[in-house]
């Protein structure tokens, strides 16, 4: 249930709808916009009569969330979620360009990587240091070593740092190195690790599950949301189909259901979609046509020696491209690329 209150209620009003909801067994989450505050209230109360909270001084309107997910909804916040992350704004009208390797495998590596997609728009740095591979016998990344090179690398060259966190063992561990945690297809539905990461105080980027439905994913982060932490960005990068001509089936329709469902920031993941380089510039392009907040694409200095995903690692010259491209294609629709990274 969302109480809406009036632009004018003040703060004693609010916290006697606040100690009302409680009394009657509701948790209450609140969230304060530019006009007014909007209070949640989470709880199953059969039989209960929202007419008592509809009286009470200062309340605007109250409003049942007939969604399974509450925070991550629309019902609760009709405006789109911004957040400002050293510097750089998410799910405003910038579009965000996340780049780098699948793995990060040196120094070298990294450090070349990161040079050139600062040079050309991008304001993260993505790159894995854990690796859950298919194969256990596939290269699983440099652990704590790869975190450090990744950090070292953002810090040098003006970029936030973006990996994925595998597990909850590993949570305090990659907070201390990214900017954001990421969470992969894998682990869509590790609850455990998505209450952990609803504790912390860092965004959370959530790929969507193999096969998961969206509102299968929009529980997902529900999970981290509900723990208190409501900086979680989508990612759609995917789904398992019965087509072969791709790695994934790219769900671009999931752009514009999102952005109708909830509030959160959505952004697209071509590489992983379509696993060859010469789609991902196409279907880069198409995301943002269809209104995604930020591209992650996989960029590499010598692709064909790749320790992961080499055939989807799109060379420097064609990342370049693709700046251009979507550059053009952002313009186009009110929007721009986000170039300015934290230092």
């Amino acid at each position: 249930m969302v109480v809406i209150m009036e632009p004018g209620a003040d703060e004693s009003q609010i916290e006697q709808v606040i100690e009302n909801l409680n009394q009657r067994g509701f948790d209450v989450h609140r969230s304060s916009g530019v006009q007014q505050t909007v209070l949640g209230a989470i709880g199953v109360q059969p039989g209960f009569d929202e007419r008592i909270i509809r009286v009470l001084d200062g309340v605007s309107d109250v409003q049942r969330v007939t969604e399974p997910y509450k925070f991550a909804s629309r019902s609760w916040k009709g405006e789109p979620s911004i957040f400002d992350i050293n510097g750089v704004t998410v799910g405003g009208k910038e579009v965000i360009l996340v780049a780098g390797p699948c793995s990060v495998e040196s120094e070298d590596q990294i450090n070349a990587t990161a040079a050139h997609v600062a040079a050309h728009g991008a304001t993260f740095l993505r790159g894995g240091a854990f690796k859950p591979r298919t194969s256990p016998y596939s290269f699983q990344g440099l652990g704590v070593e790869g975190l450090a090179l990744m950090r070292a690398a953002g810090d040098r060259y003006g970029l936030n740092v973006i990996t994925e966190v595998t597990d909850v063992s590993k949570v305090e561990l990659v907070y201390r190195f990214a900017d954001v945690f990421q969470v992969g297809a894998r682990n869509m539905q590790s609850f455990d690790l998505l209450r952990e990461l609803g504790r912390t105080d860092k965004p959370v980027f959530l790929k969507r599950g193999l096969a998961a439905s969206i509102e299968e994913w929009l529980m997902a982060a529900e999970y981290v949301m509900s723990e208190g932490n409501q900086q979680v960005i989508l990612c759609e990068r995917g789904i398992r189909t019965f087509e072969t001509a791709t790695r994934n089936t790219f769900d671009l329709s999931a752009v514009p259901v999102v952005k109708n469902k909830s509030h959160l920031p959505i952004f697209a993941d071509p590489s992983h979609a379509t696993g060859i380089r010469d789609r991902v510039i196409p279907m880069a392009r198409a995301a943002v046509a269809a209104g995604a907040d930020g591209i992650i694409v996989e960029v590499h200095p010598e692709p064909a020696k790749a320790l992961s995903d080499g055939p989807q690692s799109l060379y420097f010259d064609q990342y370049v491209s693709l700046v251009a491209q979507i550059r053009d294609i952002a313009r186009a629709i009110g929007r721009s690329i986000a170039t300015v990274a934290h230092s």
